[in-house]
């Protein structure tokens, strides 16, 4: 254990800053398995989802000077991380049907990652959110987003209509969205939402 690793993460931005490689590679440590993850979500491509990390953090370390004194560090890298994946996915490498809302709120987040947010707690509350919706919708939508299935493949194995489907998918995020507004950004709901 490093003694970077007791460093609050503003201690280890203000070293980062300083061009110090402990506080990098102890910022790195704490936070690429979670950026992966979380681009791993959206894209399902372990070698694509990597080679983004890498180059979130490159730009960290050449651009460190960059980062607000203060600032809530670790939304920083979670809207990098978003913000590189909806990249990968506009440049074609990858096609997802809710792409277009994901691009929407590409902006919003880039606005927002100062504010202070407890993630796991809004990952928590979306769950919560989801085990409650009516059964068939519920059903309809964790085959949508959970098991990354079209809405075609959904129709064919429920044996519904696909515009069933696209509108069961759709209520179902108006009801959590409207559930959840009061304790996150429509940004990092939709993260949420997007997560296994």
């Amino acid at each position: 254990m490093s003694a970077y690793s007791t460093y609050h993460d503003d201690e280890l931005v203000a070293l980062l800053k300083q061009g110090d490689h402990g506080a990098f590679t102890e910022i790195y440590e704490r936070y690429a398995p979670k950026l992966y993850y979380q681009i791993n979500q959206l894209l399902r491509d372990g070698d694509a989802s990597q080679d983004l990390v890498q180059d979130i953090f490159i730009a960290i370390w050449n651009k460190a000077h960059n980062i607000k004194a203060g600032a809530n560090f670790a939304g920083y890298l979670y809207v990098a991380a978003q913000n590189s994946a909806i990249k990968f996915m506009r440049k074609g490498h990858l096609h997802i049907d809710y792409l277009d809302s994901l691009a929407e709120l590409e902006e919003n987040l880039s606005e927002e990652y100062g504010k202070d947010y407890d993630v796991e707690v809004l990952y928590e509350l979306i769950e919560k959110e989801i085990s409650n919706l009516p059964a068939k919708m519920k059903a309809i939508f964790e085959l949508s987003r959970q098991g990354n299935l079209s809405y075609k493949d959904i129709a064919e194995q429920l044996d519904i209509a696909e515009n069933t489907v696209r509108k069961q998918v759709s209520n179902a995020l108006k009801i959590i969205r409207g559930n959840v507004h009061k304790y996150g950004t429509s940004g990092l709901i939709m993260i949420a939402l997007m997560r296994n």
